[in-house]
């Protein structure tokens, strides 16, 4: 009882609004303009956001932690002489990848000498500055000697040219871990890929070579000339590969994931426009109807600006706050036209069915009656779900920063519909009431008038008049419009008959099949490749890494961060037990070996062997690169104690295989927690995949259940609480089905998938929850009879906002870019799965499950009886009964 009290209660206060903006319609859609205007025009300037790692890295890491700590006890420059795979932090840097497109041996001598002249080419690139020219050698990392560090292969490859100007046969290359002449081990797993090796891990061939150049970015003038040189190093590879058409060289920088992620935005706005102007045909042809007075066409368009005034406010209320641009909000307009189409075409809907003959107030009072309480709770989920993963909750800040902009184009496109929309239905009401033509304002001339007019002025100006509709064919002036007739002749009795009815079931289990094959091969994305445009350096390059380089994992840095008994064996031994398995490419283990052998040997007591440690950094030259490895401290009593100390590991894995990387880090982590010695493990990618995962999907977790919190809520809003049930087991049916084809179509579960996901809780209420609530609340009649008077009434609204939704998402496909290409797959499938269920699943399944309308007309008139009246025919010349009338 107290549900439908408030049912009422909030339609009656719907229509009095709808009065009220129909007495009032310029200023309110004037409003709407004026503050749309004056926000959006902030826009203009709006801000890009460059850090790649604040938006797609998880913002609370335990990745993040382990780097300060790090950064703490071993800074960049303590590390000149490790450059393996950027240690510690990404920095500014210059790769090249050179391959051959006939898979030859890049070690031979001709390719040899091309590798050292690429070499030579680059670290001559100058960058010009007022009064000065900056080359690599100025802002290199530099070594102990004020050399420039660079790559161990290219002293390999030198001492390979050496070897063959003076026929030395015995200078051999083993792979992943070589020696040179000045008795140093290098490692170069990551700098020889495709390699072919004989006996004893002697290299025979290798069908690529990377050669890597780190760069200084101390101060802001440091870090805008490195940045400039690496715009340099582009260009120079660049120039390189057209004088020599048969080598391939893959040139990438620090900054080629940050311009490569933006560059999404500049190849989609030629697509954009197309899909504008695709949905806006399709707008105006979907309120388009024959009779030029009841057609609406102007609505359509009126209804893209409403939507686009609510995304321009936002937009600038964004960026005055402080918010910056980035390529993930080209799925705005989007979300913001699935929600803001249906909701001006269910308005449009609703107007049909009143009344011609009452006041354009009164009919536009009675469409806030009908539509806007529905639509409030839509936009409420709306807000709700986005609103949970705009707040701190959510770890990732592309996805925080996404929910908060939808989450206020949504409100604000509520406050627009309400506003200038309806106002816009009360300017048409009234062309309407006049008929006069609904694209030109023009009065339409009668019938009899007409006949004297050629056949196309006939043609543009058929209307129908209110004297020549017959009393009680009022409700059919509309049955003009294609969809309305296709809908109520043929759509709805075809749905619903008996022999169509199997087949809609068992396409539904075949559906459920498909969908759980795909669900159980879910697998999480953190690949940054997939956020980018696809013609990109990024893309090519990682291509070529992952195919010449996936036999080893990053380098994997490994940091003890307390004071250690080294002079015990028991301590040395579990060091070198918990790296069992690893590549170790570090002096650190060849010298700790070293230690042991010479601590069981003799026994050194603690201070000896620190004293030892010590001065053999001095003394020995051999392990004169170690001493960044290891960090001294010194007591008041002149005793030396091991304050941290670190080594690298290489792990036999699959760059490739992500999952793989992630199981790595975790198994590492857990070993580190449960080791008695105090260590922690480190690379730079380990902050984008640190709870990468949950992460993730925390968003969407919270905006489920968000959602079904507010689905509870609101079931005392609503009139029957068993349309939250039906809304419920729809939306969990439309979610399992777009996850698994979606895994499937080969979308992995990341940032932009999980954003999708959370729209599509909302999409699915949208368009299912009309149909639903028209089906559960009817009274009377058979279940048959109101599925199809729920497709009648709301079938054509979701069909016209289905329609427009679609084309306007076929541009986004050809966009070339995987992150637009991510967002096309997800949201096409959950228009179609929606769309299946509302026209499909459900006005099947609804004619054979609760609520049964028979029941619930005994239930509700428990008084009434059947009456039977027979009555007998009787031949007139005998007495025989000739048949009995039986009436109710």
């Amino acid at each position: 009882m107290l549900r439908q009290v408030l049912h009422r209660g909030l339609r009656t206060c719907f229509s009095r609004l709808g009065h009220f903006i129909a007495s009032h319609p310029v200023f309110f859609a004037s409003a709407p303009v004026l503050i749309s205007i004056l926000l959006g025009a902030s826009f203009s300037r709006y801000q890009v956001e460059e850090s790649v790692e604040h938006l797609l890295a998880p913002q609370h890491s335990l990745a993040k932690i382990e780097r300060n700590l790090v950064n703490s006890l071993f800074p960049v420059n303590r590390s000149k002489h490790r450059l393996y795979s950027d240690l510690q932090t990404p920095g500014r840097y210059g790769r090249v990848i050179v391959t051959s497109f006939q898979k030859a041996n890049m070690l031979d001598q001709h390719h040899t000498d091309l590798i050292l002249k690429l070499h030579t080419a680059v670290t001559k690139i100058q960058v010009p500055r007022p009064g000065f020219n900056y080359t690599f050698a100025h802002i290199c990392i530099l070594n102990n000697d004020k050399t420039c560090i660079v790559d161990d292969i290219v002293h390999v490859l030198e001492e390979l040219k050496n070897a063959r100007a003076t026929n030395r046969t015995n200078f051999a290359i083993t792979y992943p871990i070589t020696h040179l002449k000045d008795g140093r081990a290098v490692y170069n797993g990551h700098q020889l890929g495709g390699v072919t090796v004989h006996s004893k891990d002697r290299v025979k061939s290798a069908e690529a070579i990377q050669l890597t150049y780190y760069l200084q970015s101390i101060n802001s003038l440091n870090d805008m000339v490195a940045e400039r040189w690496e715009s340099s190093f582009c260009d120079t590879v660049r120039l390189f590969q057209e004088s020599n058409s048969k080598v391939k060289m893959y040139p990438y920088t620090s900054s080629s994931l940050r311009e490569d992620f933006q560059k999404t935005s500049r190849v989609s706005e030629r697509y954009l426009v197309t899909s504008l102007i695709l949905v806006v045909t399709m707008a105006i042809l979907c309120c388009s109807m024959q009779d030029c007075v009841r057609s609406k066409p102007w609505l359509g368009l009126l209804g893209l600006v409403t939507i686009s005034l609510a995304t321009l406010t936002a937009a600038g209320i964004i960026n005055l706050t402080g918010g910056k641009y980035n390529s993930t909000f080209l799925g705005v307009p989007f979300v913001m036209l699935g929600h803001g189409l249906y909701g001006t075409f269910e308005m449009l809907s609703s107007w049909r069915k009143t009344r011609e003959d009452q006041h354009v107030k009164e009919r536009t009072a009675a469409v806030y009656a009908d539509s806007m309480l529905s639509f409030s709770l839509t936009t409420a989920m709306y807000l709700v779900t986005f609103g949970i993963g705009a707040s701190p909750f959510t770890n990732i800040e592309a996805a925080r920063i996404f929910c908060c902009n939808s989450c206020i184009a949504i409100f604000f496109n509520y406050l627009y519909v309400l506003s200038f929309y309806g106002s816009s239905l009360v300017f048409t009401g009234y062309i309407e009431n006049n008929y006069q033509h609904s694209i030109f304002c023009r009065k339409v001339p009668k019938p009899e008038v007409l006949q004297e007019k050629p056949a196309w002025y006939r043609f543009l100006l058929t209307a129908r008049f209110s004297e020549d509709t017959a009393e009680g064919e009022e409700a059919n002036t509309y049955e003009s419009h294609l969809l309305v007739c296709f809908l109520k002749r043929y759509y709805c009795d075809w749905i619903t008959n008996t022999y169509v009815k199997p087949f809609v079931v068992l396409f539904y289990l075949i559906y459920i099949s498909f969908a759980l094959m795909g669900y159980l091969q879910v697998s999480e994305g953190s690949d940054l490749s997939n956020i980018v445009a696809t013609a990109t350096q990024t893309i090519e390059y990682t291509t070529a890494q992952q195919k010449y380089f996936s036999n080893y994992s990053p380098v994997i840095g490994f940091y003890i961060y307390e004071s250690i008994e080294y002079w015990n064996t028991s301590v040395q031994e579990d060091v070198l037990e918990y790296t069992k398995g690893f590549v170790r490419i570090s002096w650190f283990e060849s010298y700790l070996n070293y230690l042991r052998k010479l601590n069981v040997s003799t026994g050194l007591p603690k201070k000896n062997f620190t004293d030892m440690l010590r001065n053999s950094f001095l003394k020995a030259p051999q392990f004169s690169h170690f001493q960044e490895d290891i960090i001294f401290s010194k007591k008041y009593n002149d005793e030396v104690d091991v304050v941290a100390s670190r080594m690298f590991l290489v792990a036999k894995t699959m760059e490739t295989n992500r999952e793989e990387l992630y199981d790595l880090l975790e198994t590492l982590r857990r070993l580190s927690v449960t080791s008695k010695v105090k260590f922690i493990v480190f690379n730079p990618s380990f902050v984008y995949m640190d709870r990468y995962a949950s992460s993730l999907g925390a968003p969407l977790h919270n905006s489920c259940i968000s959602a079904l919190f507010l689905l509870f809520f609101s079931a005392f809003l609503v009139a029957d609480s068993l349309i939250n049930v039906w809304i419920t087991v729809t939306v969990v049916s439309v979610e399992f089905g777009v996850i698994g084809f979606m895994t499937l179509w080969k979308v992995e579960l990341d940032c932009i998938s999980v954003l999708c996901l959370i729209y599509g809780i909302n999409y699915t209420i949208d368009n299912c929850a009309p149909l639903l609530s028209t089906f559960v609340l009817g009274k009377d009649f058979t279940r048959t009879k109101w599925v199809k008077n729920a497709l009648e009434v709301h079938g054509v609204a979701i069909l016209q906002s289905y329609l427009c939704y679609i084309v306007g998402l076929i541009p986004l496909a050809a966009v070339p870019s995987n992150l637009t290409c991510t967002l096309f797959r997800c949201l096409f499938l959950i228009a179609f799965v929606t769309f299946f269920h509302c026209f499909a699943i459900l006005p099947v399944i609804l004619t054979f499950l609760p609520p049964s309308k028979k029941k619930r007309k005994e239930k509700k008139n428990p008084e009434n009886r059947e009456e039977i009246e027979c009555v007998e025919m009787v031949d007139l010349d005998s007495t025989r009964v000739v048949d009995q009338i039986t009436t109710v």
